[in-house]
């Protein structure tokens, strides 16, 4: 299991979002996880960073029985990215509202994905299942 702790400051997002990506757990997956992992990685790290407010960010990692688990916790204003509307995908791309697809994309990408707001802190956990 990989613990990290990051200060999400504008600027430094690439940065920590190359660290989460550099991980062991991470780096061990198969091509097609990593593409799914490093967009859904890129879409939390980039929403915390953006929009959370917070002055932390924690990200814990594992790989345990054939489960890839990623847990994001920050003290940022409380948002529970499961209670957004899915976009309209009836409308044509000129009238849809701005925003929310990527965050679609990578929620609908895991095979889980829950959140809560516990003790002051956004805790937002992912997992997909795998095979070796």
């Amino acid at each position: 299991m990989t613990q990290l702790h990051f200060e999400p400051i504008q600027g430094k997002t690439l940065g920590i979002i190359d660290t989460i990506i550099r991980t062991e757990e991470v780096v061990s997956l198969n091509d097609n996880m990593w593409r799914i992992i490093r967009m859904v990685v890129e879409e939390l790290v980039v929403n915390i960073v953006d929009y959370s407010g917070s002055n932390y960010m924690d990200v814990e990692i594992s790989c345990e029985n054939d489960r890839f688990t990623m847990c994001y916790r920050d003290g940022g204003v409380p948002f529970n990215p499961l209670k957004n509307e899915p976009p309209d995908f009836s409308l044509p791309i000129a009238q849809r509202q701005m925003g929310g697809l990527g965050i679609y994309l990578a929620l609908t990408s895991m095979d889980t994905a829950e959140y809560e707001f516990v003790n002051g802190e956004n805790v937002f956990t992912t997992s997909l299942f795998y095979k070796k």
